[in-house]
């Protein structure tokens, strides 16, 4: 079947003045940065007629494609009359699909044969696929776009801006030099949920700094690693404790990635 996780840490916008008027914007953010990026896209309304407003009649869900899923995309493609948007994951097609509803729709009704899972297991699909997602993996003023790898996600456009840090992006993108990047990383022992700060040292056998943890609990996680330590030995201090931890390279990056 096909498992479904409610995102309850999302939030909407609606940006228009009226339902019928075009264009129709949703935007998709972390509700613990929802009063702050409202206040930064009014900033810039000056005096358009543009409503800015969370859309709490809607949910968001992850449609994840189980191990025996079957034609998910046929099963959605039929349904997709009852949902308000379908679309696929513009990250990675690992992360299935992007589902919005109304608040209360029967999900059931809209793909046949899923179920519900936990908010917990999405995370860690997505830390098994290294794939980050809000202001935790992506801390704010911290965190940059191609070390987050967000190019492989389509999270960059290399053609328009301008935006904050374009030049420094732009330059590392066309040098080819990046030296860091986000990894899904497995542990043992398992970590105890929110037992490591973020942005905790992760270090090599001979006691080098390779990078930094970001999130995660039990034996999966995300972190910030130089390339250049990501086969050795690598652990992690937890109150005292050494944490082992191994780094693995997604297999739906591009097969030219982790250079």
């Amino acid at each position: 079947g096909v498992c479904f996780s409610d995102l309850v840490g999302v939030a909407f916008f609606r940006l228009h003045e009226s339902p019928e008027e075009e264009p129709h914007i949703l935007l998709e953010c972390d509700s613990s940065v929802l009063d702050a990026l409202q206040k930064h896209l009014k900033l810039y309304k000056i005096r358009r007629k543009v409503n800015i407003a969370p859309c709490l009649d809607l949910s968001l869900w992850a449609v994840v494609p189980g191990e025996e899923a079957g034609d998910a995309a046929g099963s959605l493609a039929q349904c997709a009359d009852q949902a308000l948007v379908l679309t696929p994951d513009p990250r990675t097609e690992v992360m299935g699909w992007r589902l919005i509803t109304k608040k209360g729709a029967n999900l059931s009704e809209i793909i046949p044969g899923s179920y519900i899972g936990n908010l917990q297991d999405y995370h860690r699909h997505r830390y098994k696929q290294g794939i980050p997602e809000g202001v935790k993996d992506l801390p704010p003023g911290v965190a940059l776009p191609l070390e987050s790898n967000l190019a492989y996600m389509n999270g960059i456009s290399f053609t328009k801006g301008c935006y904050i840090g374009q030049e420094l992006t732009a330059r590392t993108h066309h040098m080819g030099v990046i030296r860091k990047r986000l990894l899904p990383v497995r542990f043992s022992p398992s970590l105890p949920n929110d037992s490591v700060p973020e942005g905790a040292e992760i270090f090599t056998e001979s006691g080098k700094s390779a990078g930094k943890f970001r999130a995660g609990g039990g034996e999966l996680g995300i972190a910030l690693l130089r390339l250049a330590h990501i086969n050795e030995p690598l652990s992690l201090n937890v109150a005292g404790d050494k944490v082992k931890l191994t780094a693995s390279i997604p297999e739906w990056w591009p097969k030219t990635a982790g250079k």
